[in-house]
């Protein structure tokens, strides 16, 4: 079998930069090796850009998105007792959306299905040639190779894509913590997002939507996730929020859990001959940031908008420039992420100076516009590419 783009992975990054192939007339297999509904119920972050809301409306996929997404215009960074409101939209001009990636992915599936396109679950990746591009899996008790004009890897850190690279150059950094995150059957406590920072270490409430919260808390990274019962979470997640002024943490069922460690990893350069990473494939942001799912989104919009020139016109200049392109803006999310990450959590190893320069930090950031501005606009997402 042949077709113009093999696309290795179908998970968010996977699936829209087949639909933004698509819509340019360009032909694509996606690849994944896990069953529709896993893929379709794997819980991650749902914190989008404004460029990325942008993205999936100007696709044609953002119909749910519009009608279900919870726009937000601010942030709130809370220590010391107090809640400090960062008015993202006054600041910068741009939102950010509340939408679980479990939804986004839910939306592409049933695009490509509406436009005939061919998306093959439990398919098993087990070569990938750069040079001569194609793609070698097994897929139903048979294996088989997918000839092609190019390939994208959007298939995570885990992937087999990276690996086919040669001489890649890694950079890493793992952080002396982890997230414990819950899902729980209550309505949030709060309208806006409350990054927490207290001497017990970081807390993080968000929401899925107006039924669901979704919140976090700073833990080892060895933690035994059955020494966190329900009742104990809950007593962490209140003492880590609390506030002079009586707000109160709603509480109810918790449906899931989970401990997720914390690194930061980039891999250059994001292309070798015919074969293009993307997203998770080639770099890992802590959650702190929210920038994992918005990268992933960048990486493939330029892909695609790369991918169409040179079909459109013969010129691979913007595919040249992919992996130069795509970096500029990964090295900027990993650095706010780093700095978001950093500024919040409790590092277990620092010193009392460590910590007084901390909160400083958290103090100059609240009470200085310029700084407070800084956060917004890495916070809400540079431009795409």
């Amino acid at each position: 079998m042949r077709t113009q783009v093999a696309i290795v992975g179908g998970g968010p990054a996977g699936l829209l930069l087949s639909h933004l192939l698509h819509r340019q007339g360009i032909d694509s297999v996606v690849l994944e090796s896990r069953d529709r509904a896993y893929v379709e119920h794997r819980q991650r972050a749902g914190m989008l850009e404004q460029g990325t809301t942008d993205v999936l409306r100007e696709s044609g996929a953002g119909q749910r998105l519009d009608r279900e997404g919870l726009v937000h215009h601010g942030l709130e960074l809370r220590f010391g007792g107090a809640g400090h409101r960062i008015p993202l939209t006054d600041l910068t001009g741009r939102t950010v959306t509340v939408y679980a990636q479990t939804e986004i992915v839910k939306d592409l599936v049933a695009r490509r299905a509406e436009d005939g396109g061919d998306v093959r679950f439990e398919a098993e990746v087990l070569e990938v040639d750069a040079a001569a591009p194609s793609v070698t899996y097994r897929h139903e008790g048979r294996v088989r190779t997918l000839e092609c004009d190019y390939i994208a890897g959007c298939d995570g850190f885990h992937g087999v894509t990276r690996p086919a690279v040669p001489g890649l150059r890694t950079f890493s950094r793992e952080y002396p913590f982890a997230w414990l995150g819950i899902l729980a059957d209550v309505p949030p406590s709060t309208e806006e997002l409350i990054y927490a920072h207290h001497e017990r270490g970081f807390a993080l409430h968000s929401l899925r939507s107006p039924k669901v919260s979704r919140l976090y808390l700073q833990v080892a990274p060895d933690e035994d996730i059955a020494a966190w019962s329900d009742a104990r979470i809950w007593d962490e997640l209140a003492a880590r929020f609390a506030t002079g002024d009586g707000w109160e943490l709603g509480q109810g069922p918790i449906t899931d859990k989970a401990i997720t460690p914390m690194r930061s990893f980039v891999a250059e350069p994001m292309r070798h001959d015919r074969l293009f990473l993307a997203g998770d494939a080639a770099h890992i942001v802590p959650p702190t940031g929210a920038k994992g799912l918005n990268l992933a989104v960048s990486d493939v919009t330029v892909l695609a908008r790369a991918l169409t020139e040179r079909y459109a016109t013969g010129s691979e200049t913007l595919l040249d420039a992919y992996s130069a392109t795509c970096l500029r803006r990964v090295w900027r999310a990993e650095h706010f992420s780093y700095w978001m990450t950093t500024l919040l959590h409790v590092d277990p190893a620092a010193d009392t100076f460590a910590l007084r320069l901390q909160r400083s930090h958290l103090d100059y950031v609240t009470s200085s516009q310029a700084a407070a501005t800084t956060l917004a606009e890495n916070y809400v997402g540079l431009p795409l590419g």
